[in-house]
């Protein structure tokens, strides 16, 4: 897991991202002052975590775990 998904980023403006566990258990974590703190633990049973564009959030994983982050842009 890179080592920049561990810690407070955001996606840029207009650019939306759906985080889908295929393996083990991952804690989404938004952190962003716009938003009320949220923590939700995703798993291959969970539907995606939803990351919105410029909202600051990061993950932990709780065991081993494996996951893919699919983006998606809004059309201008």
């Amino acid at each position: 897991m890179p080592a920049g998904l561990l810690k407070d980023h955001q996606t840029k403006e207009g650019t939306w991202g759906l985080i889908r566990v295929e393996e083990g258990e991952l804690r989404y974590i938004v952190t962003d002052p716009r938003r009320t703190p949220s923590e939700l633990v995703l798993s291959s049973g969970t539907p995606p975590g939803v990351v919105e564009p410029t909202i600051l959030h990061h993950v932990e994983p709780m065991r081993a775990v494996r996951f893919h982050v699919e983006f998606y842009r809004a059309n201008s």
